[in-house]
């Protein structure tokens, strides 16, 4: 009787002491293994700049000729702009970098963040590889001065145990010119839930890629046509170039802490195919405004919806600023199409080689009741 109260009396401390809530699960976001490149090579497996041996770069694995560069001015003339630290790696022609990531989950979607500055030809590419499937980025369009532009891919793990290859698809006269890929981060993005009252899934651009802390000029998101699992879950970048994800820490945001940046004009677009039931009608709202960035001028934000179009202007300071607009359409089908896009192009007021744009945030749509 006496073993009977005391399991009793230690299953009742144990109930007390208990959380009434189950701990958040843990999502995989991280550096990848010396993905700064932080970490040299030996000074014997370098000649000049060239790393010698396939496994002479700590934690990654190389083909082809890849250089281990530093920032700043170059032999030639040339400047290696590395801003989130001070090492990087060069690829030369038709050369590659990988690592192998284990422990992830199968089935699951992860977006790999890298830093990619093109060294010379106007028409550099990176290939990301990954889990049976590949991703042509361009980076010939410089979208910061500085070279910081940060891009993002997106993919599923086909087992818990993938290997990342970065590799330069080009060809040119120099072997040693190509990208340079300054930093590679990885993180898991959560599965999608409906806010209640709002059929927009992510329409708060709160689950997206990683951002590097110490410097970001943004994320760029590749247009669906490079990218055929978006970096930014529930939506598709249907256009020419990129659109850019932004974080409070180095930019203004509405609300929260991220928002979307519509930084190349009418070729940057950015949708989502929402269920509707056809004849019904709803309001469409969002927030636009600029980033606090040094973005100014006459802006505007164009807005889609069933057969409905809202032009939505707003003049920049570039100091952070926001206004709300709303669009009340008619649903034609059981799906509907939203889209924004920015139809004219902007650069920062002291800068003309940063392109920038209106910034998109807070988008919901609900049934007119």
């Amino acid at each position: 009787m006496a073993l009977i109260l005391s399991l009793c009396f230690l299953f009742f401390i144990s109930l007390c002491n208990a959380s009434p809530y189950a701990p958040p699960p843990k999502f995989l976001e991280r550096l990848f293994d010396n993905g700064d490149f932080e970490i040299p090579p030996k000074p014997s497996d370098l000649k000049k700049r060239v790393i010698v041996g396939k496994y002479s770069l700590p934690k990654w694995e190389i083909n082809g000729l890849v250089e281990y560069v530093s920032g700043g001015p170059q032999p030639g003339g040339f400047y290696f702009a590395i801003p989130r630290g001070v090492h990087a790696a060069r690829l030369g022609n038709e050369a590659s970098i990988s690592q192998t990531l284990t422990g992830l989950k199968p089935g699951s979607i992860y977006s790999i963040t890298f830093g990619a500055t093109r060294t010379c030809a106007q028409d550099e590419v990176i290939r990301i590889l990954v889990s049976g499937q590949s991703f042509d980025v361009p980076v010939q369009t410089l979208f910061s001065s500085d070279g910081g532009d940060t891009y993002a891919v997106a993919f599923k793990a086909a087992s818990s145990v993938v290997q990342v290859t970065f590799h330069n698809p080009g060809v040119q006269e120099d072997p040693t010119c190509g990208p340079l890929v300054d930093a590679v981060a990885i993180k898991e993005m959560l599965p999608l839930k409906y806010t209640p009252g709002n059929l927009v899934k992510n329409g708060d651009y709160e689950i997206g890629p990683h951002t590097f802390k110490n410097f970001s000029t943004g994320v760029l998101l590749p247009p669906k046509l490079q990218d055929l699992i978006s970096p930014l879950p529930g939506w598709i970048i249907e256009s020419l170039k990129p659109v850019k994800y932004i974080d409070k820490k180095h930019f203004h945001v509405p609300s929260k802490f991220y928002a979307i940046e519509l930084v190349a004009g009418r070729e940057s677009a950015i949708a989502q195919i929402i269920r509707t039931v056809a004849n019904n009608s709803y309001i469409l709202t969002f927030t636009i405004g600029d980033a606090k960035n040094g973005c100014h001028g006459s802006m505007m934000v164009e807005a889609f919806a069933g057969k409905e179009t809202l032009k939505v202007p707003y003049t920049s300071q570039g100091k952070g600023g926001s206004k709300i607009a709303s669009l009340k359409f008619q649903a034609v089908s059981y799906r509907t199409r939203i889209t924004f896009y920015s139809p004219y192009y902007h650069t920062k007021l002291h800068d003309y080689g940063h392109m920038c744009g209106p910034v998109l945030d807070n988008v919901r749509v609900s049934p007119v009741s």
